[in-house]
């Protein structure tokens, strides 16, 4: 019995590891891409080499066991105006965006007098609310002692100005919008074609076809930009491709499959949090308080939407475990003098004479 239990317990658990794992996966990326950005690396290179490691990766294990370019171009693009940190906060408006076109195309149902969706959308608002906090709202500097040092540097190069915060976030919202809709077609994709491996494989080929062309375009003249050594640009290549595309895709799939996109994306402001702590111990980024008031503005709304989508999910899945009842009916054919009796299947059996 307490194994049975034991499993019980982590299948329930199973969906809420995944995420979390993806926002880890991608916090790592986050930082590493910024690092490899500082280092000159072009970010329309680190989409093309991204998706061609994770095609290579995850192509073979699609052939034996059974993306999106635009959102990344821009990601990385704003990015390069901004800090890692700030390109994790910005992306918290992605699970308002993708819970608006759930709405819109009838994946994700809401009832306005139900209080499981008006948590949903009080928290879609208030993840918004503290992106947006996090964005205009700086506030003073979060002195760190382990931040010291690079403060200065970067009180002295004059640090993030305004505009590129405002030029960074309008790329990193487009760049939102459209991995929301990815993450939509994705949804609907699975539905008629269930084979995860295989999708994610065609997905990272695409991906890669797609990033090369657009490369070609915004990098011509500069074939410099193509080099790769043994430094951070080849590890945020890997990395990104590896863990970001080929292993991201695939767990988002199949947890997508049973729990729908907004619970994927519900759990994006987990990587804001990672993310700001490694990249100040790492890049030795600073900490304001205006982003960690829109911080706790982020998780306040996160855990709403993750309690509204829980319930969702008892719900859909106490219905489908409730027993039909069966009765005894008699049904008469007024046409025909035969009689079709439906004996209900609880009641004793009547033993042979």
């Amino acid at each position: 019995m307490k194994k049975l239990e034991m499993q019980r317990r982590f299948q329930k658990a199973k969906p809420f590891l995944g995420v979390v794992f993806l926002q880890f996966g991608f916090a790592g990326m986050d930082v590493l891409s910024k690092a490899a950005l500082n280092h000159g690396m072009s970010n329309y290179v680190l989409v093309v080499y991204r998706h061609a490691v994770a095609t290579a990766v995850i192509a073979p294990f699609a052939v034996i066991l059974d993306k999106p370019v635009i959102d990344q171009n821009l990601y990385f693009l704003g990015m390069k105006y901004t800090t890692a940190t700030f390109a994790a906060a910005m992306t918290n408006i992605l699970p308002a965006i993708t819970f608006v076109m759930a709405c819109i195309l009838r994946l994700e149902k809401v009832k306005i007098k139900s209080i499981r969706s008006q948590a949903k959308v009080i928290g879609t608002i208030a993840t918004v609310a503290g992106a947006m906090v996090m964005t205009v709202m700086k506030g003073p500097i979060l002195e760190l002692f382990w931040t010291k040092a690079t403060g200065a540097h970067q009180a002295q190069s004059g640090g993030v100005s305004l505009a590129h915060s405002v030029k960074g976030a309008l790329m990193i919202t487009v760049g939102c919008f459209s991995w929301a809709s990815f993450m939509i077609l994705q949804a609907i994709t699975l539905k008629t074609y269930p084979a995860e491996l295989s999708l994610t494989a065609w997905i990272c080929l695409l991906g890669t076809l797609e990033g090369t062309a657009v490369a070609l375009v915004m990098e011509r003249g500069n074939a410099s930009v193509w080099s790769l050594h043994w430094d951070t640009k080849l590890m945020a290549a890997f990395y990104n491709g590896i863990m970001c595309s080929g292993l991201a895709y695939y767990i988002q799939g199949v947890i997508m499959k049973d729990r729908g996109p907004v619970f994927v994306t519900a759990f994006s402001p987990l990587c804001m949090v990672i993310v700001a702590i490694m990249g100040s111990f790492i890049l030795g980024e600073q900490l304001y308080l205006g982003g960690v008031i829109g911080a706790t503005i982020i998780l306040v709304g996160l855990y709403l939407v993750v309690w509204g989508k829980s319930k969702d999910h008892k719900s859909s899945t106490s219905t489908l475990d409730e027993p039909i009842p069966q009765e005894s009916k008699q049904i008469s054919d007024p046409d025909s003098n035969h009689q079709v009796v439906t004996i209900n299947p609880s009641s004793h059996p009547v033993e042979p004479k």
